[in-house]
């Protein structure tokens, strides 16, 4: 997929990921059907659930290292500061010809443009958390997020 396509779809995505309500139950089901899904795929990530920049769930599968959290970390830190996936940040700055760093200052350190940290956000308050998963390809990081936020949040709004 080329630049122009990627942002209009992320930014689709961007408006259509909310839920009706999210609170500590919601975070820990998306947690765990994020772990449910990677195990049935076979493949292994670091998960992590933050709301009101708050750690409410993390899990790093068999298979991650401490290379995998601090990549959560630092997607995590670009969505908290952003309020963007992580991945949109990434292709936009692309589409710049720039990074975070240039941009905006921000330490590669602390900051990564890289997909897989998705806000989470909810009817009539906005972003309230980030999920974020760090293991496979940047791509498939965030595809993997959207696709069990997108169950979810039509299932949250199903009960509404």
């Amino acid at each position: 997929m080329d630049i122009e396509n990627d942002l209009e779809q992320l930014a689709r995505q961007e408006r259509d990921l909310c839920f009706a309500r999210f609170d500590l139950a919601t975070a820990w089901d998306l947690g765990t059907r994020i772990r449910t899904v990677c195990e049935q795929r076979g493949v292994a990530v670091a998960i992590e659930v933050r709301l009101a920049r708050e750690t409410v769930f993390f899990c790093a599968m068999p298979g991650t290292g401490p290379e995998n959290a601090d990549w959560a970390r630092r997607k995590r830190n670009t969505v908290e500061l952003l309020q963007r996936s992580s991945y949109l940040v990434g292709r936009s700055l692309a589409k710049e010809g720039t990074s975070l760093e240039q941009k905006m200052g921000l330490p590669l350190r602390d900051y990564a443009s890289h997909g897989g940290s998705v806000p989470i956000r909810t009817k009539g308050s906005g972003c309230i958390g980030a999920v974020t998963v760090s293991g496979l390809p940047q791509r498939e990081d965030h595809l993997l997020v959207c696709d069990v936020l997108s169950q979810m949040c039509r299932d949250s709004h199903a009960v509404d």
